[in-house]
């Protein structure tokens, strides 16, 4: 009996973290890992958990725990997207100065010919 409630409460968890994360626009990386963890952990925690006799305390543990590890390697990623994001706007930024000259030249170039 008490496996059949933690299983239905973990089942009622996961639906509804699913459909609120669904409702509210597109996630960040550091919600996906933190999503992501949170499911992984809870998984292995509720596995875990069964072998010792408290799948649910389990489940509830290593979610928090894999809610926490998620975020931070969701955050670590986050930054690095920011970063690589700045790094390509200075790229665009730099060609199309390189592509403002050459047009600039080319201008020149053809007032010259006639």
């Amino acid at each position: 009996m008490t496996k059949s409630i933690s299983l239905a409460l973990v089942a009622i968890a996961l639906a509804g973290a699913v459909f609120t994360g669904c409702s509210g626009g597109s996630l960040t990386t550091r919600e996906k890992g933190a999503g992501i963890g949170a499911v992984g952990g809870a998984a292995a925690g509720g596995i875990i958990g069964a072998t010792v006799g408290h799948p649910g305390a389990g489940a509830a543990i290593g979610g928090a725990l894999g809610l926490g590890a998620g975020a931070l390697v969701g955050d670590y990623m986050q930054g690095q997207e920011q970063q690589q994001n700045q790094a390509n706007q200075q790229q665009i930024q730099q060609n199309q100065r390189t592509i403002d000259r050459n047009n600039q030249q080319i201008q020149r170039s053809r007032q010259t010919e006639y």
